[in-house]
C-alpha cells in the first residue's frame, strides 16, 4: 500500500477464506475483513553467528511517531520482559497460587504485584548507588535482601550481573519429570481409588 522506507512498508493483509481449526465461528465472524499492518525488515549481525534477518509485522502504522530504529530497538528488548515473567512466575513462585476463591486469587496477585514493585524499587536504588543499569542487578539478590533486611538496615552493594547482549537461551528443564500421574481428580476420589485397589489387592 505505502512504501515508508528500504524495508518499511504498509501492507494490507486479507481474512482468511477458511475459519481455521483452533477459532470459533463466532470469532472468525468477527474478524474484518481487511487490516492495515507494517512490515519491516532489518538484518542483526553478532560475532561469530550468522546474519540473521527479522521480520518485524506491527500495527504501529506512523513511521514519524514510531521509527525504525526505536521499533528495532524495542524488539530486541523482548528478552528482558521474558526475564521479568521468569521472575514473577519462578523466582517469586507465582506460577502456582494457592487460594481456592475469586478473591483469594486476586489478593495473592496484588500481593506479588506488591512485592515485585518493593524489589524493583531496591534495585532502582542499588542501580543509582552502585552506577549501573538497573537491568544488570540481580533481582533474586534484591528479593533475598528484601525478605531479611530489618527495620533501618542499609542496603548493601548487590550482585551485578554481567552484561550479555543478545543472549539466548533454550525454553527447556533441566529435571526429569516424577513418573506420577496429574492430579486430574479429587483427592477424595483418588484416596478412595487407592484403598480400593489394596483391598483388591
Amino acid at each position: 500500500m505505502k512504501k515508508l522506507a528500504r524495508f518499511d512498508q504498509i501492507v494490507e493483509y486479507l481474512k482468511p477464506a477458511r475459519c481455521p481449526s483452533w477459532m470459533s465461528r463466532p470469532q472468525y465472524a468477527l474478524l474484518p475483513q481487511v487490516i492495515c499492518v507494517r512490515e519491516l525488515r532489518y538484518w542483526t549481525k553478532r560475532r561469530g553467528y550468522r546474519t540473521r534477518q527479522v521480520t518485524l509485522v506491527t500495527t504501529l502504522l506512523d513511521a514519524v511517531q514510531y521509527p525504525a530504529d526505536e521499533l528495532r530497538e524495542v524488539y530486541g528488548g523482548r528478552w528482558a520482559v521474558e526475564t521479568n515473567f521468569s521472575h514473577l512466575k519462578t523466582t517469586m513462585h507465582m506460577d502456582v497460587l494457592h487460594s481456592k476463591t475469586v478473591d483469594g486469587v486476586k489478593k495473592e496477585l496484588w500481593m506479588f504485584v506488591l512485592v515485585y514493585n518493593l524489589v524493583r524499587m531496591v534495585m532502582l536504588e542499588a542501580a543509582d548507588r552502585q552506577r549501573v543499569p538497573v537491568e544488570r542487578i540481580s533481582f533474586i539478590d534484591a528479593l533475598r535482601w528484601l525478605a531479611h533486611a530489618k527495620p533501618g538496615s542499609d542496603l548493601p552493594a548487590l550482585h551485578v550481573n554481567p552484561d550479555r547482549p543478545g543472549r539466548c537461551e533454550p525454553r527447556v528443564i533441566k529435571r526429569r519429570a516424577k513418573p506420577y500421574d496429574l492430579m486430574n481428580r479429587t483427592r477424595k476420589e483418588l484416596r478412595k481409588a487407592l484403598t480400593a485397589k489394596r483391598v483388591a489387592a
